[in-house]
């Protein structure tokens, strides 16, 4: 299921969001399976139905899930999300890594956060913890 962290940056529709992709992508939720309407996520979750349906609605922009009118939403097949969305985040990407690199930051460093990102499956930290990042607040 979805973990919200609530001290996080990161508006909480933009983590339904995360969490939703990822579990399209890794199968969590199969292909035409249908996903829990946005009153149901929202009592869930406890935070407004707005929240939820503008994750929805973004989600399905993104070609992540789809709605049929009477029925409700359901996870799209992961070979239909375009490779349009790919683009985006590596164009984000490219963007971040080149001001990395203004920054004095060694391509051997980028290449080891990749590594350690991909090799611990890219998972957020659990609700209420901070993150591994460096220079940041842990406790």
């Amino acid at each position: 299921m979805i973990q919200l962290n609530y001290r996080d940056s990161k508006p909480i529709y933009e983590q339904i969001k995360d969490g939703m992709r990822r579990l399209i992508l890794t199968g969590g939720i199969g292909k035409d399976e249908k996903i829990p309407s946005v009153r149901e996520m929202a009592v869930t979750l406890s935070i407004n139905p707005n929240t939820i349906q503008r994750a929805y609605r973004e989600l399905e922009q993104e070609g992540y899930i789809y709605t049929i009118s009477g029925r409700g939403s359901f996870a799209a097949e992961v070979t239909e999300v375009t490779d349009e969305r790919k683009n985006k985040i590596l164009e984000k990407f490219d963007e971040s890594v080149r001001e990395l690199a203004a920054l004095g930051t060694e391509p051997s460093e980028l290449k080891l956060r990749i590594e350690e990102l991909t090799a611990n499956d890219i998972s957020p930290a659990p609700s209420g913890t901070s993150s591994k990042k460096e220079g940041g607040e842990g406790k």
